[in-house]
């Protein structure tokens, strides 16, 4: 079988396509034959040695798949050959074949596109988890969302709106705001064009926001910070923007907010049961059209290095996938 694959960590143009023996399931496991592989923002980081978790060497990007079951190994009873299935073997997905626990494989609902069901995972789980169980968003409270355009922001933007708040969507370009936009946002702030403080301000009446959700870092945190309103939450997603801000915590102190980190990747380890549990109520929310995910591009195996480096280069806006 193909797999596009990583022999060395560094740079991303490392990456070849090449033939290597198909999978074997062992006893628990389901061999998937890859229709569709969501890579992400991570992928990125992991390719440049960059990142907190490291696959073993070699390895595929990609950390979410959708398929149809090639095999079953012993004690599979959940799925035969033959269904069709998303799964979430973590590394690995951008090749033809991958073998996965039976724990990480969800049936994939009748009529679902095969790039969404291998798109939304990742960034929809992160979001999902985030706004709802770490910041306990509510109806009716005001989101700010940096990066908005990218695939956690965007995800985020279309959860917020589901859960009833008022969604204030930033990015670095008009272009990037008017995605934001057709996905709901209520308002838009080009964080390159209007200082983001004074955005925040003009927006709300001076009062604030309740929750900011922060994949980016970098310049924008302290103005976010600033720009929280009273017993707000500031989600730490990630540093997408690659520099890791400081913050004063006076500020904290004299906004009376909470700042709440989100891993939620660890979460979903050391939690599998709340882990299966989100993404089949993710699954059933974009089923009945409640949820929206945007694939943006796709790229076929031979060009997994493009869908990379366009993330890299931040040319992507939702979701990138790679076709199998």
């Amino acid at each position: 079988m193909r797999a596009a694959l990583f022999r060395a960590f560094g740079n991303i143009d490392q990456l070849q396509v090449e033939d290597i023996p198909s999978p074997v399931p062992e006893k628990g496991q389901v061999v998937v034959s890859v229709k569709a592989a969501g890579v992400a923002y991570p992928d990125v980081l992991i390719a440049q040695d960059k990142y907190q978790n490291k696959p073993e060497l070699p390895y595929s990007p990609g950390g979410e798949v959708s398929g149809i079951v090639k095999l079953v190994g012993e004690g599979v009873t959940r799925f035969k050959p033959g269904d069709a299935v998303i799964a979430r073997p973590g590394s690995n997905g951008c090749r033809e074949e991958v073998v996965v626990p039976q724990g990480v494989v969800w049936p994939m609902p009748a009529g679902l596109d095969f790039n969404v069901a291998a798109g939304f995972g990742s960034n929809y789980f992160t979001s999902y988890y985030a706004l709802r169980d770490r910041g306990q968003l509510k109806a009716g409270e005001t989101l700010l969302v940096l990066g908005a355009s990218g695939g956690v922001g965007l995800a985020a933007v279309d959860i917020g709106k589901m859960m009833g708040a008022r969604v204030i969507a930033c990015a670095s370009s008009d272009e990037k705001l008017d995605i934001c936009r057709q996905a709901g946002a209520d308002e838009l702030v080009n964080y390159e064009k209007e200082d983001l403080r004074d955005a925040i301000k003009r927006l709300t009446g001076g009062k604030g926001v309740d929750m900011v959700y922060d994949p980016v870092g970098d310049k924008y945190a302290e103005p976010a910070v600033r720009g929280m309103a009273w017993n707000g939450r500031y989600l730490v997603i990630g540093f997408a923007a690659g520099a890791i801000p400081k913050i004063a915590l006076n500020l904290v102190l004299l906004k009376g907010c909470a700042i709440v980190g989100v891993l939620a990747g660890a979460h979903g380890m050391r939690d599998p049961k709340h882990y299966r549990s989100i993404i089949g109520e993710l699954l059933e929310l974009i089923h009945a059209g409640k949820l929206h995910p945007l694939i943006s591009a796709t790229y076929p195996l031979k060009r997994t290095a493009d869908a990379l480096n366009a993330m890299l280069k931040r040319q992507a806006v939702g979701k990138v996938v790679v076709t199998i």
